[in-house]
């Protein structure tokens, strides 16, 4: 019966098995593993996740704040522009806007106020001729500031009649406003013309109107607005 090896030999054959293992170890190129790294602690760990999120949020800031830059300036010249375009239209619409009126404190003349007078050119005109009036108007008032009144030829008529029929009159159509402030030595005085025909309800030009037949007529003049201040009647003769 074979003997069984002692501890002695058994210890010799591992040491010369583990040589061998090293030797062809080393003959295949490879190296005997490394010893494994420690395990890092949690705190570490717990910090490098801190600092990661530090780094992480510090740049999400950064990025959101440079966003809010570019959103800003871009705003901006958008407003700017925007003012600049309002700006212009309200310079445009101030300057196209009226002046408000302002209320004038002098009075509209009355008969205490103006003095009318009608001087014809002649007192006597042929049918189908023309019969020039000048009409004056002086200020006999006592205020120092005056009064206004519409100098035009629908503001200061001249009034034509027959009896009682109205042949002719100035304002048959309309003229344009031509206001007047008459005071001490201010007063007006304009020519009027008389085409020796009749005039209507409505607006018509005088070289349609018709011509009146020969008689005797009486020229006078009359405010508008206050048809008691007249200038003395003057008679007309046509022949």
């Amino acid at each position: 019966m074979p003997s069984r090896p002692t501890n002695d030999k058994i210890r010799t054959y591992a040491t010369r098995g583990g040589a061998r293992n090293a030797a062809r170890a080393a003959a295949s190129g490879n190296a005997p593993k490394k010893p494994r790294k420690r395990k890092m602690s949690k705190k570490k760990r717990a910090m490098y996740r801190r600092r990661r999120l530090i780094v992480f949020g510090g740049a999400l800031l950064a990025l959101a704040l440079i966003v809010f830059c570019i959103y800003s300036i871009a705003r901006g010249v958008g407003g700017a522009h925007a003012w600049l375009g309002s700006a212009d239209r309200m310079s445009v619409s101030r300057s196209a806007a009226p002046s408000p009126a302002v209320k004038s404190k002098v009075a509209a003349c009355s008969d205490k106020d103006i003095e009318l007078e009608l001087v014809p050119a002649s007192t006597t005109v042929p049918v189908g001729g023309s019969l020039e009036f000048t009409a004056k108007m002086t200020y006999v008032g006592k205020d120092p500031e005056g009064c206004y009144v519409d100098g035009a030829d629908d503001g200061r008529v001249l009034v034509i009649t027959s009896g009682d029929d109205t042949v002719w009159r100035s304002d048959a159509c309309e003229d344009g406003y031509r206001p007047l402030l008459l005071m001490e030595s201010v007063d007006d005085e304009q020519k009027m013309t008389w085409n020796t025909n009749r005039s209507g309800d409505e607006c018509v030009a005088d070289a349609e109107l018709p011509k009146v037949d020969r008689g005797t007529y009486v020229a006078q003049l009359e405010l508008a607005d206050d048809p008691k201040v007249t200038s003395k009647p003057v008679t007309i003769q046509v022949q």
